[in-house]
């Protein structure tokens, strides 16, 4: 058995036990809340506070890219287009900040733009991947901006990379 496999499995008993002990450095107030289902979780939560929960938990190298790849893919081409548009602009964003150019990543993706409101799924699928392994952080920070990507995520997949989050929203869907 693969290390990601015996990691999503772990976490997912963990999950169904309702093992919450790596909360214990997430302010109280949040650790009480639970959320009827996602759109609660993403209304309810801050950046902030997504970001807080999402700080400790988020271990994109215990994920292998055959499986993150495609689930991305699948989220993203799932979300709202305008919602897409600004998952694109929040990664170009973060990128430029980091002095990456959207035209050089356009050709080093193999992009068909580098305009985020013209971005097929795929073009937005390439650069959440590109974060995702190259700069986990900006991926992290995406994510907490714009959780709806996470929607579209398996089960697994979401306990594996948002563990808190993933606790609070699927310990009510129990």
């Amino acid at each position: 058995m693969s290390n990601s496999e015996e990691y999503r499995r772990q976490i997912m008993q963990e999950l169904a036990k309702g093992n919450m002990d790596s909360l214990d450095d997430v302010p109280m107030d949040t650790t009480t809340q639970q959320y009827q289902d996602f759109d609660d979780f993403a209304q309810r939560t801050t950046p902030d506070e997504r970001r807080q929960m999402f700080g400790r938990s988020f271990h994109p190298d215990r994920i292998p890219s055959s499986q993150m790849e495609p689930e991305l893919q699948k989220a993203i081409s799932q979300i709202k287009p305008n919602e897409r548009d600004d998952v694109a602009r929040a990664f170009f964003k973060h990128f430029k900040e980091r002095g990456l150019d959207d035209r050089h990543l356009e050709q080093q993706l193999g992009l068909s733009t580098h305009s985020p409101g013209r971005m097929t799924a795929d073009d937005v699928s390439k650069l959440a991947s590109f974060a995702y392994h190259n700069h986990p952080d900006i991926f992290k920070e995406v994510l907490a901006e714009q959780p709806g990507i996470m929607r579209f995520l398996s089960n697994p997949v979401v306990a594996a990379v948002v563990g808190i989050a993933a606790a609070k929203w699927l310990g009510s869907r129990r």
